[in-house]
């Protein structure tokens, strides 16, 4: 089963990340990575940039609304994610609880939905399972 950890911070988070020093962070993060890639359960995983870099598209516009960042109250923001292979829903909560984070952050945690989580006979899946082949062929010869 995979799982996705969705790395969250508030406000509080974010200023306390600030004032450690980078090389105690990257190595934290580093030697929490190597645990799982040690362990062969770690597919992926990727930090975010800065808010003030992103924007928001909402929908609840017709066209949709482009936003540029930084945001205006920021309670919690999606600041990077991994992406495990675990035997059990229990597997990644342990991972998740190692993840070296502080008070304000948050990890959450949910189930990679599978092809056999979709009903087998829509073409669109059918259509996807083609597309995740030529992906991993495209891959595979670069």
């Amino acid at each position: 089963m995979q799982y996705m950890l969705i790395m969250r911070s508030n406000d509080e988070a974010v200023e306390a990340y600030r004032e450690l020093p980078f090389e105690q962070v990257i190595e934290a993060m580093g030697k929490y990575n190597e645990s799982m890639m040690e362990a062969g359960v770690m597919i992926g995983g990727e930090g975010l940039s800065d808010a003030s870099e992103g924007f928001v598209v909402d929908f609840s516009a017709d066209p949709p609304l482009v936003t540029d960042g930084p945001y205006g109250e920021t309670k919690e923001l999606f600041n990077g994610f991994w992406i495990l292979d675990v035997a059990s829903k229990e597997e990644a909560a342990e991972w998740a609880k190692r993840c070296p984070l502080g008070p304000g952050s948050k990890l959450e945690v949910r189930r990679v939905q599978g092809v056999d989580d979709f009903p087998a006979d829509n073409e669109w899946i059918h259509k996807e399972e083609g597309w995740r082949e030529e992906q991993a062929a495209r891959k595979a010869g670069a």
